[in-house]
């Protein structure tokens, strides 16, 4: 399990990453949109958008020539999960 949440700890270390993981939340679900807003080239979001994939945080589905992208909502409850957890073990082994 630690090492699913290092993955996707590690794909959120970017500021691209995390602002093309809001995009992807707010309905963007288009490369080709998301370029604009975020002022990358598409080679630059091909990479963001792989990093992402391969962490789980994120799917993409072939339609046509585009790749029509979604938020993994079970890895993101899973990554939450996580964090909330880590507040509940705040003061249980104290020095």
């Amino acid at each position: 399990m630690n090492d699913k949440i290092a993955d996707y700890f590690k794909a959120l270390g970017d500021k691209n990453r995390l602002s093309l993981l809001e995009l992807i939340l707010k309905g963007e679900n288009c490369g080709c949109t998301l370029i604009d807003k975020l002022h990358v080239t598409q080679p630059t979001m091909t990479y963001h958008i792989n990093i992402l994939e391969e962490s789980g945080l994120i799917t993409s589905k072939k339609e046509g020539i585009w790749r029509k992208l979604e938020v993994n909502q079970n890895s993101l409850n899973e990554l939450v999960g996580y964090l909330n957890n880590l507040t509940k073990l705040e003061g249980v082994s104290k020095c």
